[in-house]
């Protein structure tokens, strides 16, 4: 098997017009594919503005099914282009039952599965305990054609239990679609490098590759800072975009899973039987 793989990060704005923000996508996804991305992920929610600013009965109707036109149209083009496509969508399961979801597409079309967004976030235009119901799928994890992969959405990155859940799965990248940017209670804080920090140690923790992938520009009350970037087995960023739009694309070598985990070993150290605590909802006191 050839552990060389490129990975491609699709970091846009976002206008007000759907179709246009899907087609817009479309093109990048395949002026990606033409400068060799392999593996290509697409942001949290890609193809709308982050409606979650507000609280709007109206925003359900953003939310789409599984077998939607949306979905449909992306895996053709998966299969078009012979990559493997992480697809971000509001998912519509039944009338009053939306998830935060992201669907896999092998490189054939196939499609390969949903993995749900498990922590759900509510805060100062975060409002998605509005529009999410907590995910169900757990934490699957892709047989791809060019590797193994799991999913983390957005406020799921945040959290080290997901990435050891997917790393010991057999996961080899971590792909992380997120909406990010500014603090409405704190205008004068940027938490993109708290964000780096946090998302890139999970590389080191679990010896494997993150690609996290986020939004950009001004949309309503909100500006998304981008910089989407990825990491390797020590958690060093290899490349990362800045605060405007842009196609990120990385060839990294899977081998460097197994040296950096032969050196760091903290899977064989691990001690489950001592983990009882974080099972309890409680806090220890």
């Amino acid at each position: 098997m050839n552990n060389k793989v490129t990975i491609g990060l699709i970091q846009l704005a976002c206008g007000e017009d759907i179709a246009a923000n899907v087609e817009y996508t479309i093109r990048k996804v395949i002026e990606a594919a033409q400068k060799g991305a392999q593996i290509i992920c697409l942001q949290e929610l890609f193809n709308a503005q982050y409606f979650p600013q507000t609280v709007s009965v109206k925003g359900y109707e953003l939310a789409e099914p599984k077998d939607s036109p949306t979905l449909k149209a992306m895996s053709e083009l998966a299969q078009s282009l012979g990559v493997v496509l992480i697809v971000p969508f509001y998912e519509k399961e039944a009338p009053g039952m939306y998830f935060n979801s992201t669907a896999v597409f092998d490189a054939d079309g196939a499609y390969l599965g949903t993995t749900r967004k498990n922590h759900i976030p509510d805060g100062p235009q975060y409002h998605e305990k509005y529009y999410f119901v907590p995910g169900n799928t757990g934490y699957p994890i892709y047989q791809t054609r060019y590797g193994t992969i799991g999913v983390g959405i957005c406020w799921d990155e945040w959290f080290p239990e997901v990435a050891r859940i997917l790393a010991l799965q057999g996961a080899e990248i971590l792909f992380y679609p997120s909406a990010i940017g500014s603090e409405p209670d704190h205008p004068e804080l940027s938490t993109r490098r708290i964000w780096e920090k946090a998302i890139s140690t999970h590389s080191i923790s679990n010896g494997l590759f993150v690609a996290a992938v986020n939004r950009v520009g001004r949309e309503q009350e909100m500006t998304f800072y981008g910089g989407s970037f990825v990491s390797n087995p020590l958690g060093d960023i290899i490349q990362s975009l800045d605060d405007e739009e842009g196609i990120l694309i990385q060839e990294i070598d899977k081998s460097q899973i197994e040296f950096a985990r032969n050196l760091l070993q903290f899977l064989r150290d691990r001690r489950p039987d001592t983990y009882g605590l974080l099972l309890k909802q409680e806090a220890l006191r």
